[in-house]
């Protein structure tokens, strides 16, 4: 099964701080999943005796499942950046659902979860609560993702044509520098705007244009963490900006830092 290593970490602010409080594991699904889900996460911490650790992330546009002992949710994209306080010990174990893919579950705009969070017996009832209480009696990886598997294969959504075309265009996005703009997806894709804005609030959660935007500075975040410092003007105008002032406003607004401060943490 594929772990963690083949996954980048844009999103997971100031990480190198974090590989020291944390464990994350990430592994992908079985085939007939693959669908809907992108991929599976788990975190574990223990800071018994240490300062509790906030991390931040800079989310992505996709849906999380987050099994926590008592306290397990469906979270929707935050908009800005979102934080998780780690105190003593523990762990939670998620599932993030490619962008789009989560409608089906509730037959209702994903915009109605941005910037918020749910308990799971809101969309699975309350025999979910039966995972939680199994899951966090398993110690092996491979043991917990079976049994969640074997739950979604009890709770398969129905395939939506327009739900994944919405995830093709999202992952197109996350995958080409050089979309900035709703104008190439809609002459690539063959829809009007106004099409396009309907289907990623629908299905999404957000705008197309947000989209666009969050994966930019997914992508000026991981540069800067890792302390390359390229030529911000010019890669302000890659990604979009009209200029460097434009970009370092939006990086600073989002992340709570310039460029160049954030790759000194």
């Amino acid at each position: 099964m594929e772990t963690n290593q083949a996954h980048p970490n844009k999103g997971i602010l100031n990480k190198k701080t974090g590989d020291l409080k944390y464990t994350l594991l990430r592994h992908t699904p079985s085939e007939d999943l693959h669908f809907f889900i992108q991929r599976y996460w788990t975190v574990k911490w223990d800071l018994r005796g240490q300062a509790p650790y906030r991390q931040k992330i800079l989310s992505h546009p996709c849906v999380n499942m987050v099994f926590e002992k008592g306290n397990s949710r469906i979270y929707g994209i935050s908009k800005e950046t979102s934080s998780h306080l780690l105190k003593d010990e523990g762990q939670v174990f998620g599932i993030k659902f490619k962008p789009g893919a989560f409608h089906s579950f509730i037959n209702s705009p994903v915009s109605q979860l941005t910037n918020r969070s749910i308990p799971i017996e809101e969309v699975f009832g309350t025999n979910v609560k039966k995972v939680e209480d199994e899951l966090f009696t398993l110690e092996d990886e491979d043991m917990r993702i079976q049994l969640v598997e074997n739950f979604f294969r009890e709770h398969l959504p129905e395939k939506n044509k327009n739900a994944e075309l919405t995830t093709q265009i999202a992952e197109h996005i996350a995958a080409n520098r050089e979309i900035t703009k709703v104008e190439q997806l809609a002459h690539m894709f063959k829809i009007n705007k106004r099409t396009l804005q309907r289907m990623f609030n629908q299905f999404v959660g957000v705008s197309p244009k947000w989209v666009i935007k969050r994966a930019r500075l997914h992508e000026a975040a991981e540069l800067a963490e890792k302390g390359k410092r390229p030529n911000w003007s010019q890669l302000a105008l890659e990604l979009g900006y009209y200029d460097q002032s434009h970009f370092i406003k939006d990086f600073k607004r989002v992340i709570g830092k310039s460029p160049k401060e954030y790759g000194k943490i």
